[in-house]
Parts: structure tokens; sequence; C-alpha cells
């Protein structure tokens, strides 16, 4: 990890959905390094957008400014204002107002206008509904209806990463592996393209499930070795075995940040998706 911290900064006239996901899939790209993401959303005035780069501090953080501004007047403001500080400026909506100008040949109508409504949308809807739904093996749908199925241990990260997955319009269940029992029976009437495996490394599960365990207050669960290494190698090597009989591939949290975990197994689907509509297999 490197020490000195990165600040994206979100400066937009409306929430900063938009320049917030860029700044995830961009922060994605550099592992190891402490990306925190800071939005100034609702900017309608020249005044609140000094306030805003008031408080940005590039004495204590690398600072870099994302932007997603329509008013003109407000668009150049912001890009005065890099520019007097010395701050690296990302406008990411211009590129993409200029591409449909250059296409209609017209100008844009430069009003804050809210993200509508879609069909989108709804998807996302009823994929989180689902993934709340199908979480950590309490299946309250057939697996079949699954756009994806998560397979792990206990704490590997399937619940954020298939509740991150349902966000983002994929149906996602989740179930745990659990030595000495058997997975379910569900799960051999699953297309074997929609399954994908996730591990973690021993010692950093060891310390996650430790937390929990004082957390909870449980005496229960480390007397039954939930904690301990020596166990924890034995479970995931158990498990790693249902992975490998069920063809899966699979996936190592130790070190993923949520959204490039969620980009390794979309790719990872669609990919044996396609393989499999082409030899004609499940």
């Amino acid at each position: 990890m490197v020490d000195t911290p990165i600040e994206v900064h979100i400066i937009a006239d409306s929430t900063g959905d938009t320049a917030a996901r860029v700044a995830r899939a961009a922060a994605a790209q550099y592992v190891g390094y402490d990306v925190r993401i800071i939005r100034h959303p609702r900017q309608s005035t020249a005044d609140g957008l000094h306030d805003a780069f008031a408080r940005m501090r590039p004495d204590r953080a690398r600072t870099v400014v994302f932007s997603t501004v329509v008013d003109e007047v407000l668009r150049r403001l912001v890009s005065q204002l890099c520019k007097d500080r010395g701050l690296p400026h990302a406008d990411l909506l211009e590129p993409a107002v200029g591409a449909l100008r250059e296409v209609t040949g017209r100008d844009p109508s430069r009003v804050v206008t809210p993200v509508g409504v879609s069909e989108d949308y709804f998807k996302r809807v009823q994929a989180m509904e689902f993934s709340i739904a199908n979480d950590d093996g309490h299946l309250s749908n057939h697996l079949r209806e699954a756009d994806i199925v998560l397979i792990g241990v206990s704490r590997s990260g399937k619940t954020p990463l298939s509740m991150y997955l349902g966000y983002l319009g994929y149906k996602t269940a989740n179930i745990p592996l659990v030595p000495g029992i058997p997975a379910p029976e569900q799960l051999a009437q699953v297309q074997r393209w929609k399954i994908v495996g996730l591990t973690i490394d021993p010692e950093r599960l060891s310390e996650i499930r430790t937390r929990r365990v004082r957390a909870m207050g449980s005496h229960a669960l480390q007397r039954d070795g939930y904690t301990e290494l020596v166990r924890i190698f034995d479970e995931l090597d158990e498990v790693a075995g249902v992975q490998r009989s069920l063809g899966c591939p699979v996936i190592d949290t130790t070190n993923l940040a949520l959204e490039e975990a969620a980009g390794r197994v979309i790719e990872l689907v669609q990919k044996r998706k396609e393989a499999a509509a082409g030899t004609g297999a499940r």
C-alpha cells in the first residue's frame, strides 16, 4: 500500500453518481493505492465551487478532480480553478457531449437534467432484491433463476460481492460451502458457466473470522475451530475439492477491491457462457 492517499474530488451539478462510478473503475486499475472518493454534489453557483475547492487539501493527499458539470460558465470555472491550483482534472461529461454535438450538429441545452428512470434501473432493482433474497445459502428462488452463483467458505467475501453484482444488474446467489456438509443439490442443476468459486488467504481469513467472533462474543465458534489456522487450511482444501468437482473457476479475493472482483466474475461468466453456447454444453 502506497503511504500517501489519493483523493478524487467529484464536482457535480447533480448527485455525482456518474463521476463516482468512473472514479471507482479508474481506481481499480491502481491496486495498492489508497484512493478515496469525495463528492461535492449539486454545485450550482460559483461560490459553491470556491467552497468545494477550499475544502481540498492537496498538501495532505494527492488530489485529482473529476467533474460532470453542464452549465458552461461553471464548467469553465472548474477548469480554471484546477489550473490555478495545479490539480489534475478530468471533465467527464464534455467529451461525450462534444461527440453528440458533432453527430447532431446542435449545441447541448446546458440544462441540468436528472438521469431518468430506465429499463436498466428496474432490472438492477430486481437483481438487488434477488441477491438479498438468496444470500448465504438462504434460497428464496431456485438457483436456475440466478445469473451468477458464488460458492466459497464462510467470510470469503461472497455476500458483499453478490450485493454489488446485484447492484450492477446481475441476479446473484451465494452458497457457503461447509466442510462435512454436502453442497446443495440445486448446484448440480445449475448451468456450470454460472458458477464461480471464491477463495482467500488462510491467514487473512483467520483474521477476519477472529474479528467477527469478538464482535459477536461467540465462544462456540472458537471451540469449533472457526478461527484456527490449521482448521482453516483443511477447510479451504476440502472446499477447493468441491469447487474442482463442479468445474468452476476460482477467484482469490484476498487483495481484490470489490469492483475488481466483480469485474473478474462478470468476465469469467460471460466468457464461459459464450463457450458453452458454442459447444452446446450445460
